[in-house]
């Protein structure tokens, strides 16, 4: 019995795991990555049009985050983010990667006041990835979906993944039949024809998942859904036609500085769109049911931008948020957030908590069982398991710089949030706004003047960090012709 005593006591130290800390059973992870999804297109957040049974499931058995972000307006820097844990000014990729630089300052051709700043067209081999961090610990590692990082050569397979179902340069699914099959993708072989993209890369998901059952696995499945362009499904497109005539709805448009933006969700195709990749997230979390894998699963779903709400269609409106994808406003870079780990995260829990995506990196690594501050690694985010716990992490400041001119309209600028605090410095008109998000999430009230001592220490705080980032800037453009239409402006939608 003493010996017995003995070995107990020895062991009781083992027995209670701390965070961080190596777990009886490794860790299972499926990130869904969603191309565009505004925060409010999901009905957990608010949506009343679109229907998202399966996400909904997600954020009642885990934590839905009300305060998270994306690191950037727009896809391939916030991807970067997600990818490495920097920002994505340390990576060089700030804007969307176009083809031979269509986007940067050297083919320019739009009538803006300014020039964009340089934009890496790829992801460094060099850096570090979530996908060659796991892989070293032993996990299975495993794309799907879009990538929009680089060329060939610098897809998923040379980033760390062992499997990439999809994975390309493009920015959407702009071979063969677009959504549907054939493809004409060189990383994922044609399946039957009409196959729809958002089932088949579920499909591939629950297999790999199945394949890999009885080892630690990363799944990472990065929805091309519900990017352009607008296709979908026709039975979901027919459900949603009498949705729209049953409740009687009707598009309505409201003004972002140059652009048309959407007031209301009632995009028919859009919400069949978000449906389709609903029913693919449920089919991926049915697999982990049926293998019994839930428990020791975690699952994070969320999106790389905001909603599309000013351009190609505008199919989605962010209200009570503003602006939308490219923007520098809560629209555009406020996401939807939802994680699920049942054996660490209470079912129904609301994390107010802001957060980005470098926070992803050493979220996962910790959740892995390895540390999230591995010393001499270059780390922009913290690990979220402390306030997943009901615990807090000291406030710190988030911070985005785009010195670009997007598609949808945006300007360049830069931005800082603190707290309740946000300001956005706008560098075409030198103009700054300062707004008070606890009581102002629609950034509706510029508290500038009111406050223009809290103004002046965000600005600091946050020219600081640009000097720290080393950050671009855009250069005047010497063709700029202000007699001319703005390079900004799109055509008007409805009446002035």
């Amino acid at each position: 019995m003493r010996s017995f005593a003995l070995f107990f006591c020895l062991l009781l130290p083992w027995m209670v795991i701390p965070a961080g800390a190596a777990h009886a059973q490794p860790t299972n992870i499926v990130f869904f990555l969603v191309d565009d999804l505004g925060q409010r297109d999901i009905a957990a957040y608010g949506s009343t049009f679109y229907e998202t049974p399966h996400v909904d499931r997600l954020a009642r058995e885990g934590a839905l985050f009300t305060d998270a972000y994306a690191a950037a307006p727009v896809c391939s820097p916030s991807r970067a983010s997600i990818m490495t844990g920097l920002w994505p000014q340390r990576t060089g990729i700030t804007d969307f990667i176009q083809p031979n630089d269509g986007n940067g300052p050297a083919k320019w051709k739009r009538n803006t006041t300014f020039k964009p700043a340089p934009n890496q067209d790829r992801l460094s081999l060099d850096s570090p990835t979530l996908a060659k961090a796991l892989r070293s610990r032993g996990y299975a590692t495993f794309f799907a979906g879009k990538w929009h990082l680089g060329p060939e050569g610098f897809w998923p397979e040379n980033q760390g993944f062992e499997i990439n179902k999809g994975g390309i340069d493009a920015g959407g699914p702009y071979g063969g039949k677009k959504y549907f099959s054939p493809y004409q993708n060189p990383r994922l072989p044609d399946g039957p024809e009409g196959e729809h993209l958002p089932d088949r890369l579920a499909r591939e998901t629950a297999q790999f998942i199945e394949a890999n059952r009885d080892r630690p696995f990363f799944a990472y499945l990065s929805f091309y859904s519900v990017h352009t362009p607008l296709m979908a499904r026709e039975d979901l497109k027919k459900k949603y036609e009498a949705k729209h005539a049953r409740l009687g709805l009707a598009p309505a448009w409201g003004r972002e500085g140059e652009r048309d933006v959407r007031l209301v969700q009632e995009h028919v195709v859009y919400a069949a769109m978000v449906e389709a990749m609903d029913l693919a997230v449920g089919r991926v979390l049915a697999k982990l049911d049926e293998l019994g894998l839930t428990e020791r699963t975690l699952v994070i779903f969320t999106s790389d931008n905001g909603g599309l709400s000013t351009s190609e269609g505008s199919p989605t409106s962010n209200l009570p948020l503003r602006g939308g994808k490219g923007w520098m406003y809560e629209g555009g870079i406020r996401v939807p957030l939802v994680m699920r780990w049942p054996a660490h995260i209470a079912p129904g829990s609301i994390v107010k908590t802001p957060s980005s995506g470098p926070d992803f990196f050493p979220t996962l690594l910790e959740a892995a069982g390895a540390p999230s501050d591995e010393p001499g690694a270059v780390r922009d985010g913290v690990s979220l398991l402390p306030v997943l716990q009901g615990r807090t992490i000291p406030e710190r400041a988030l911070f985005w710089h785009y010195p670009h001119y997007g598609n949808q309209g945006g300007a360049p600028g830069a931005a800082i949030r603190r707290g309740k605090w946000k300001l956005i410095e706008w560098w075409e008109d030198q103009r700054v706004e300062l707004f008070d998000l606890a009581q102002d999430p629609g950034e509706k009230t510029n508290l500038l003047n009111e406050e223009f001592k809290q103004a002046d220490a965000l600005r600091a705080e946050l020219h600081a960090w640009q000097k720290k980032m080393a950050v671009t800037f855009p250069t005047p453009n010497a063709q700029f012709d202000p007699s001319k239409t703005s390079g900004r402006a799109s055509g008007r939608r409805n009446a002035p």
